[in-house]
């Protein structure tokens, strides 16, 4: 266990995907003394308005800090707590944005924390924790945050969407990450991102279309991508010959929220929609890549000649699997991906169909 090794422990994932009721559930068994403090809780940040102070007294302390990000003039602090009585299992913070976009965070802990990424339910949890069988593509339409799987109707889905959403866009972003966020333009931006998901990023195109400028745009989709709610994946730059695409793809995380923005809530709308590819292979990206283990890197291989594979895992320089994703069980394999197959020179190589279309 990290705890037992690092002064610090740090849970990272996007907003309602069970950080807290992890974090709580390892309390339970938890043999030491603890405490947990949650910065949404007014008392809880009353508490720390002098947190020197405060802390200081739980030296002996499990210190629990849920949404840590909410208070970034902790971190410096924590380091001084940390080097004043280096010792393993101080702290376990609870984060939902990347560390290197809040100020002081990554830096000040440096050496001192071990970061774990949390998702919202993988397929594979779900089929493992579920008495009943668990069908992948009601996974993959109606996504995989754990209140998702508490709505009994389509809509209750649509109005647990249509909430997280929402808030998320007019209230979370900004608490996230202290910049101010045009609400409008960032679910627009969202909406163009869902009808856009899975292809080559084009920082031109969104703000031509939204008419404000490209960099306007790359900072949004970076704070996105920093809330874990979009992924960007980068073209392979190997030992190859051939022109390579240079720009990197981009998916909106969880198939339930990009669903949303489609307007797609059952499998009907699914399997009529123009989208329904792109959204299966973001699906199978996501959940291969978090189980997939942090030496391997991914991205997608594209040439200017038209070869391409969707995903390609890495470890070191040396490409070791290429994964091709096809929404249709009858799908062709193309000369695109023979040529790419060769190219990387990757001796496991995978084709992933999709179930949606069967009776």
């Amino acid at each position: 266990m990290l705890l037992k090794q690092f002064p610090a422990v740090c849970l990272l994932g996007p907003r309602q995907s069970g950080k807290t009721t992890a974090a709580k559930n390892f309390l339970k068994t938890y043999k030491g003394k603890s405490i947990y403090l949650d910065l949404e809780s007014y008392s809880d940040l009353q508490n720390l308005d002098n947190p020197e102070n405060y802390l200081d007294q739980f030296r002996d302390y499990l210190v629990v800090i849920d949404e840590v990000q909410f208070l970034p003039s902790l971190f410096p602090l924590l380091r001084h707590l940390i080097d004043d009585q280096l010792k393993a299992g101080r702290f376990l913070l609870l984060g939902s944005a990347e560390p290197s976009l809040i100020q002081g965070a990554s830096e000040s802990l440096a050496g001192r924390i071990a970061y774990i990424d949390t998702h919202p339910f993988n397929i594979l949890e779900i089929k493992k924790a579920s008495k009943k069988p668990i069908e992948i593509n009601k996974h993959w339409i109606n996504g995989s945050f754990p209140k998702v799987w508490l709505c009994k109707t389509e809509n209750q889905w649509n109005n647990w969407m249509d909430a997280f959403t929402r808030t998320f866009i007019e209230r979370d972003m900004n608490k996230l990450f202290g910049v101010n966020f045009t609400p409008s333009l960032m679910r627009s931006i969202w909406q163009m991102l869902a009808h856009l998901n899975g292809q080559k990023w084009n920082a031109q195109h969104f703000a031509k279309g939204l008419d404000v400028s490209p960099t306007t745009i790359n900072r949004y989709i970076d704070y996105l991508e920093g809330a874990y709610m979009i992924r960007k994946l980068p073209p392979y730059f190997g030992n190859t010959r051939k022109m390579l695409v240079k720009s990197p793809k981009v998916y909106i995380r969880d198939s339930g929220i990009l669903h949303h923005f489609l307007h797609i809530s059952n499998k009907k709308h699914l399997i009529n929609h123009p989208a329904i590819g792109f959204s299966w292979e973001g699906y199978v990206i996501e959940q291969i890549l978090q189980q997939v283990n942090r030496q391997y890197n991914a991205c997608f291989y594209a040439t200017a000649d038209g070869s391409e594979m969707d995903l390609v895992l890495v470890r070191g320089i040396q490409p070791m699997a290429c994964i091709e994703i096809k929404t249709s069980p009858e799908a062709k394999i193309t000369r695109g991906t023979y040529e790419s197959i060769k190219d990387l020179g990757t001796s496991q190589n995978f084709v992933i169909n999709s179930s949606i279309h069967e009776d």
